[in-house]
């Protein structure tokens, strides 16, 4: 097997800030040398999304296998097998070629995260993109939780990855066009959980999602939906759920049309199920459903969305449920959305499938429900599939192929009277686990396990695809040409003081489709001033600085927001200040200003919900070689002291109180990775200073730590040093810290160029 071409091997600089400091126009298509004409086009036959091209896992392609034997050979019906491609994501296939998410040489100093891109047809290998995975939590066995998301208008492919690098990638050639680090711009969470939400791609957007600590009004934790221009990188809307969401979640979005309207419906982290319009991320309605977050991906046929879970119930005792819900409401619809609900189904990881009116839905430990879409009623008994389930069944040519955790695969039928019945089943190799989807495309299943890739076709059948139902339709924009919605492009953004930002207003009907841009009248709220012709000016002075810019079209109004941040060096002391700096991702709601030793210090405080444990980032992801300072005081409780870390280009220092050492690290649970540890003993209730560089020299990061007391002179060793041969190229400054034994207070924080 020839060795694939590696792509931005370590570089993931965020080439999104090529122009002043905001995520737009980084790369046109054609000065990426990729247009859709240069390859065919859009193909019903092609899978672009995890469940598919109608968001429900279903395919209405014929000519494919009833059976198959995993060990290959004659008349196995594997076309190709790739052990090397074994992981935990559900491919995509676009323009014929299959793309999926893995690691990167496992369990070496060099691992890493990686898009592959192979023949579909053939299994080769075409190309790949590696990134590293630093300052995240999730363990190296959860790596390629998410899934790669294909444009069939473009052949753009985007890609989430586990912590939180976001990157649109050329699908042909694995070109990076544009990429953010979603971690550093919004505080995207990335925890040991691993949960990793899915892209989607909808008209001229890509829209992802999080539970995120960003900046300003949008500190406090919440899962939000991020909406990008797909071409540019540009950020055209946030929406948020409620705040203080019980998890992270991997449930995918389903984009339909509900009563003439084009809608977004996806699981939250709040336990909500919530429909948005995707062209403006207004909200229509939501169903709060349970008391945990929501794992599966709602499947949405004509007006109806149907859901599950395997969390508790919002009254009662009862853990579970599956649920149809009207999705034509508006507003909060849980007291009257519900169609009808089945209390006590534990659907909670695998998605429905819907077909011909029946929800074939997979509990949590592998038993298989058929119920009667109108009325939530069982048709049949369950059927035991296995002991655990993780992975969503595969509806097409009349049959279900599904597969349970320990690998167990089932290809079923349809069965009027028992509900379903077995074509064949198998066991995958000892030890092949299965967490991935099966898909299939052009008259192939492909099917990702732990132990490989699997490419099935049947050579004796002829894969055929009727002609495709048209989708339900949207009202025309001309019934509806009133607006009720204005948007400012962009709506994120971080400039540098005397930046100018060219402003775009748009006007939106009540059914979010656009109907023009649009002259507006503009306010800013904080730094900053916008001229006549729409273009915000940052304040020229080298300090960091936000506003808010408000646009106004009649009675209508949309915002924008801007951080203002200057280029290094950096000083920050806390003097006068009520609050953290205001340009600081991740650090409001977390952090309280108070008087310290008679002095103002910022205090990371043990009572919030949901906050002791994280991160926070002080401005643009483009830098690199610099060196950060701090003072640092942790106290004491119930004999247990804090964590305390200072955050370098993606590398942490970190004072750890409970166990008395230092540490250097990039990937907090993967320290084979790269990382050092010493025996550092050290007292509560006393100041200390820490200091931290990064260097990049000869193609390695070297990364090196001191700390002594602050009364002290500043000893002329490093007390601690360590080297990454893969390393990151750059990353925002910021700090770490783990208050839930005792409070962290901090003072005197500095960031100067080495």
């Amino acid at each position: 097997m020839m060795k694939p071409k590696t792509l931005d091997r370590w570089d993931w600089t965020p080439r999104s800030f090529a122009l002043p400091g905001i995520i737009a126009g980084l790369l046109s298509v054609l000065a990426a040398g990729t247009t859709p004409a240069a390859d065919a086009g859009p193909d019903p036959r092609d899978w672009p999304y995890w469940r598919g091209p109608e968001y429900n896992s279903v395919s209405r392609e014929t000519g494919l296998v009833d059976d198959f034997n995993p060990a290959g050979g004659e008349g196995s019906n594997v076309a190709w097998k790739r052990p090397d491609l074994g992981g935990r994501s559900t491919p995509i296939v676009l323009r014929g070629r299959l793309y999926t998410i893995l690691r990167a040489e496992p369990e070496t100093t060099r691992e890493q995260e990686r898009i592959v891109c192979v023949d579909a047809e053939t299994g080769k290998d075409l190309w790949e993109n590696r990134y590293n995975v630093s300052l995240s939590d999730v363990p190296d066995t959860r790596v390629g939780w998410s899934s790669v998301v294909g444009d069939p208008e473009t052949g753009f492919v985007y890609a989430l990855g586990v912590n939180g690098f976001f990157q649109c990638l050329d699908g042909a050639s694995g070109k990076r066009l544009w990429s953010l680090p979603l971690h550093e711009f919004f505080g995207l969470l990335s925890t040991y959980g691993g949960r990793t939400n899915f892209p989607v791609v909808c008209d001229d957007l890509v829209i992802i999602s999080g539970v995120t600590t960003g900046w300003g009004d949008m500190a406090r934790p919440a899962h939000r939906f991020i909406g990008f221009d797909k071409r540019t990188g540009q950020v055209r809307w946030l929406s948020g759920t409620r705040p203080l969401p019980e998890d992270t979640t991997y449930s995918s979005p389903a984009i339909a049309t509900l009563g003439g309207q084009k809608a977004m419906v996806v699981g939250a982290g709040d336990g909500t199920l919530w429909a948005f319009q995707p062209g403006t991320g207004v909200e229509l309605w939501h169903f709060a459903f349970s008391r945990r977050g929501l794992n599966v991906s709602p499947v949405v046929a004509g007006d109806t969305v149907y859901m599950g879970h395997s969390e508790e119930n919002l009254t009662g005792t009862a853990m579970g449920s599956v649920a149809a819900v009207r999705g034509t409401g508006r507003g909060d619809v849980t007291k009257d959305g519900a169609i009808w609900r089945a209390d006590e189904l534990m659907v909670g990881k695998s998605s429905p499938v819907m077909v011909d009116g029946r929800l074939y839905c997979i509990d949590d430990l592998a038993k298989l429900h058929v119920l009667d879409a109108a009325t939530g009623k069982a048709i049949a008994k369950r059927f035991p599939l296995g002991t655990s389930m993780e992975s969503s069944p595969l509806f097409a040519d009349g049959k279900l192929y599904a597969i349970t955790e320990a690998g167990r695969w089932y290809i079923l039928q349809p069965d009027e009277r028992r509900g379903i019945k077995v074509l064949s089943k198998g066991q995958m190799p000892d030890g092949d686990e299965c967490l991935a989807s099966p898909i299939c495309s052009h008259g192939r299943i492909y099917l990702q396990t732990t132990g490989a890739m699997y490419c099935l076709a049947d050579p004796k059948k002829q894969p055929g695809m009727p002609d495709v139902e048209p989708a339900a339709k949207e009202t025309e924009a001309a019934k509806d040409s009133g607006p009720a919605h204005v948007q400012v492009l962009p709506a994120e953004a971080l400039l540098k003081p005397g930046g100018q930002l060219p402003l775009t207003v748009r006007l939106f009907n009540s059914h979010g489709q656009l109907l023009s841009e649009s002259k507006a009248s503009f306010n800013v709220d904080g730094a900053g001033t916008v001229s006549d012709g729409g273009v915000y000016a940052a304040p020229a002075d080298a300090k960091p600085a936000a506003a808010v810019i408000r646009a106004k079209v009649g009675q209508l109004e949309g915002i924008a927001r801007v951080r203002i941040v200057p280029d290094l060096p950096w000083s920050f002391d806390f003097t006068g200040l009520t609050e953290p700096p205001v340009t600081w991702v991740g650090a409001r709601y977390r952090h309280v200003v108070r008087k310290v030793d008679s002095n103002d210090a910022m205090v990371k405080i043990t009572t919030i919900p949901k906050g002791t444990r994280s991160r926070t980032w002080f401005g643009p992801s483009d830098l690199h070689d610099y060196t950060i300072q701090a003072d640092v005081q942790g106290g004491i409780q119930d004999k247990k002291m804090p964590d305390i870390g200072l955050i370098a280009q993606g590398y942490t220092l970190d004072l750890q109180g409970e166990s008395q050492k230092l540490q250097i690290r990039m990937w907090d649970s993967q320290l084979p990775r790269m990382g050092t540890t010493i025996d550092f003993p050290w007292s509560p209730n006393k100041w200390y200073t820490m200091k931290f560089q990064v260097r990049l020299e000869n193609g390695k990061a070297l990364t090196r730590g001191k700390v002594w007391l602050k009364q002290d002179p500043e000893p002329e060793k490093w007390t601690i040093e360590a080297a990454d041969e893969a390393p990151n190229a750059s990353g925002s400054p910021g700090l770490f810290g783990n208050s839930t034994n005792a409070e962290i207070i901090l003072d005197n924080i500095s960031v100067k160029p080495n």
